[in-house]
């Protein structure tokens, strides 16, 4: 754990990019932007004056995901619509 704190740490200030440690390290941009995301949750809930519980915090992540599968979704609908106003696209396509 100390290791992907200190990895993080190195990415928040600037001191390392996310694609060298993946290099570096064998792991994948999603482990990284995780670990990212889970640590700066909790930096965020260690600041607040009433500090939310495991519940809360459970909680809270799984909205940000729904808006995040919520967005996805979003970004497939409008790629169907744009291939369906494209012919050109259609034709690459079924080539």
């Amino acid at each position: 754990m100390k290791r992907r704190v200190a990895l993080v740490l190195a990415i928040l200030r600037g001191e390392t990019i996310a694609s060298e440690s993946v290099r570096r390290h064998g792991l994948t941009v999603a482990e990284i932007e995780r670990w990212k995301e889970r640590f700066l949750g909790g930096a965020e809930n260690a600041l607040r004056s009433r500090p939310l519980d495991d519940e809360d915090l459970k909680d809270q992540k799984i909205k940000r995901q729904q808006r995040k599968v919520g967005e996805l979704v979003m970004d497939i609908d409008i790629l169907k619509e744009s291939s369906k106003t494209n012919p050109s696209q259609r034709r690459m396509r079924d080539e």
